[in-house]
Parts: C-alpha cells; structure tokens; sequence
C-alpha cells in the first residue's frame, strides 16, 4: 500500500507565496513521474508541474515562471514552490505519482487527498 500526504496549502494574498509538499510512504521502491494537479472548484482537475526521474520539468503555461517544481529522492518528497500567487489560482491541488513497489513489476499511479490554496485578498 502506497500513500500520499500534501502539506503547505492555505491562505495567502495575492502576490505571495507558498510551498506545497507531498510526501510518498509505504510500498515504495522507485517513484518516477512526480505531479502537481489543481482543481478549482467546479473545474475540472489540471495538470500544473511534472518533474521526471531525471529531473526534466514541464508546466502549465498558466504558472510558467511563477511556479517550480522539484523532488527530493531520498525523503520521497517533491515539493511545488509557488510564487506571484493570483486568485485564479485558487484551487484543490493534488499531487500525484507514478510508483513501483518493492516486489513489483509494474508502476501503479498514486494521489494524495489534496491541500487547499485559497489567494485572495
């Protein structure tokens, strides 16, 4: 069993800033593609950061240059900086992962239960 805990969201005016981290535990041997999703309400879910096993990052053009994300193999965590924050921002962000478990053959994808980032002044 594989699980997924975001921390790091909650209220921030706009132009500030925030980090969100997510920390894998469990059943994990080797975590690759490593995700940031938002969700505003009543929208659909997003993809906004990935970052791969080899580091390769690709955003969202919405957060390019005002988000960065990045990954700490050792602690199984990744993290979503989050700069220059806007209203429209606001949202439920999940993050996700592709994952093999120790014993296993196959990569399973994974997501946490999400962290609310409200911006607003």
């Amino acid at each position: 069993q594989v699980q997924l805990m975001e921390s790091g969201g909650g209220l921030v005016q706009p132009g500030g800033s925030l980090r969100l981290s997510c920390v894998a535990s469990g059943n994990v041997f080797v975590i690759n593609d490593m995700r940031w999703y938002s969700q505003p309400t009543g929208k659909q879910r997003e993809l906004v950061a990935v970052i791969t096993a080899n580091g390769v990052t690709t955003y969202a053009d919405s957060v390019k240059g005002r988000f960065t994300i990045s990954r700490d193999n050792a602690k199984k965590t990744w993290y979503l900086q989050m700069s220059e924050l806007k209203p429209e921002d606001t949202a439920v962000y999940y993050c996700g992962a592709e994952i093999l478990g120790h014993g296993m053959e196959t990569l399973y994808d994974y997501w946490g239960q999400g962290t609310q980032v409200t911006v607003s002044s």
